[in-house]
């Protein structure tokens, strides 16, 4: 398990984009003898308590994993519960990270979500569209796959109707096809659970991104490890596929 900060540790600048996968709900219950339900609801405390602490913490981009493409395959009170979950959230939560000026946006194939779902994402960022702080992307209904695909779908489009040739198509527009454009590829990637698997999450995205894998199960992550996982990140040398360069 992770150790608390030090109160250097504490005061090191956060990376500019962490992203999340929130792994670990229905282990957390199953040790408990819960339904798994119970963990997710549990999850969602953690969701807040770090998105608090990352907006302190003056983190400019927050992604979490929140429900994949692949979790449709659940059973199918767990995926109507984990719905219901999301519809609250988000509606119960609007008014407070509003007024700390955080501002929502969605990532995922959102048109195939419940109309309830569907509608507090679209409500959520809309009234947060001009906030200035944090901004907490949402990835729900979310594939990389899937993200790749529609992207390609876009630029295969604009190549129908003339607008695009396919020798113009480079990394830069294919990054301005995805489902998120403004926000930037992640610095540091965070994976509770311990699993060692990126599971279909910002393939993309995470080309150059530090990793940080924690056994602790999602319901128990703390500040306390967010803070670690930022001290762990300070000690790596991002080299983005260059030689670096000599010290001194």
């Amino acid at each position: 398990m992770s150790q608390p900060p030090t109160g250097s540790e504490a005061s090191l600048p956060p990376p500019p984009h962490i992203a999340i996968i929130m792994d670990g709900n229905g282990r957390w219950a199953r040790k408990r003898g819960l339904p798994r339900l119970v963990g997710h609801r549990e999850g969602r405390k953690t969701v807040h308590r770090i998105t608090e602490a990352c907006n302190d913490r003056g983190v400019r981009y927050l992604t979490l994993y929140t429900f994949s493409t692949e979790n449709w395959q659940r059973p199918a009170e767990e995926v109507r519960g984990l719905m219901l979950l999301i519809e609250r959230a988000m509606r119960q939560e609007l008014a407070e990270l509003h007024r700390k000026n955080v501002r929502i946006v969605a990532s995922g194939r959102l048109a195939e979500l419940p109309a309830g779902v569907r509608g507090a994402l679209e409500d959520a960022s809309a009234q947060t569209a001009g906030n200035t702080g944090l901004c907490l992307n949402i990835a729900v209904n979310y594939s990389g796959r899937c993200e790749l695909v529609d992207a390609v779908r876009t630029l295969a489009a604009e190549v129908a109707a003339g607008r695009l040739q396919p020798g113009e198509i480079t990394e830069e527009r294919i990054a301005g096809a995805l489902y998120q454009p403004t926000v930037p590829d992640p610095d540091l990637l965070i994976r509770t659970g311990g699993d060692l698997r990126y599971s279909n999450f910002l393939l993309w995205e995470l080309a150059y991104t530090e990793l940080y894998v924690t056994d602790v199960l999602w319901p128990e992550f703390s500040t306390e490890h967010l803070e670690a996982a930022i001290a762990d990140f300070h000690n790596r040398q991002r080299r983005f596929g260059r030689v670096p360069a000599p010290a001194g």
